[in-house]
């Protein structure tokens, strides 16, 4: 059985939150307005999906402010030797997001990484006023703008073993799904208290030798 691993992009294969990142420094809400909204969504009253609708209509940057913004942040490197050995076992590797594709192919193909698939979220900028798009929420659970376990579980429909690898609460409905989970951060926490098994990770070095050794 071939296996594929679906990894996270914001604190995963990035070890910064890019996105949350973007979000600071441009989006308009005030420090305890942001505070509320996050914790809205942390306690489950609000899925990502509303998230983000409501942190982009705040936003204000236009793309190339945007694209330069992120030239400031870089991927795990031990990512491209993982995805590479990976390949090289006749796995396959795939990233899933509820960030934004612009900035993750971009940081992607800064590192030769840029043949990788990606399912995420976009950005429209019109002007210096930005839209959401989800193009992966037909198959979504209905909160998330990009359900990463309707991902997983389409892997598994063509007869892979499925690997997640994330860090946070947008990765538990991929979580909730897979066959194997590696987590560290929040989604490792709440794998404990939920009764999932997952492997801790501090980073793709970790991974790497995890599977090479297996």
């Amino acid at each position: 059985m071939p296996t594929v691993f679906l990894c996270d992009f914001d604190g995963t294969i990035a070890p910064d939150d890019v996105g949350a990142a973007l979000v600071h420094r441009y989006g308009g809400l005030s420090a305890p307005e942001r505070a509320r909204l996050l914790a809205r969504w942390k306690s489950g009253a609000i899925g990502h999906r509303e998230l983000t609708e409501t942190e982009c209509a705040q936003m204000r940057l236009g793309e190339r402010e945007a694209l330069a913004f992120v030239q400031g942040f870089a991927i795990d490197p031990e990512f491209g030797p993982f995805v590479a050995e990976a390949r090289a076992r006749g796995d396959d590797v795939a990233v899933l997001s509820e960030g934004f594709e612009f900035y993750i192919r971009d940081l992607l193909e800064r590192a030769g990484l840029g043949m990788l698939p990606i399912a995420a979220n976009r950005l429209r900028f019109e002007g210096f006023r930005v839209t959401p798009e989800f193009p992966y929420a037909a198959d979504s659970c209905g909160r998330c703008g990009n359900c990463k376990a309707s991902h997983v579980r389409g892997f598994a429909a063509h007869g892979y073993r499925t690997v997640f690898v994330g860090d946070g609460g947008s990765d538990r409905c991929g979580a909730r799904a897979a066959d194997v989970v590696i987590a560290r951060g929040d989604l490792l926490a709440w794998c404990g208290d939920q009764g999932i098994a997952a492997r801790s990770f501090a980073g793709f070095g970790d991974v790497r030798a995890a599977f090479t050794a297996a």
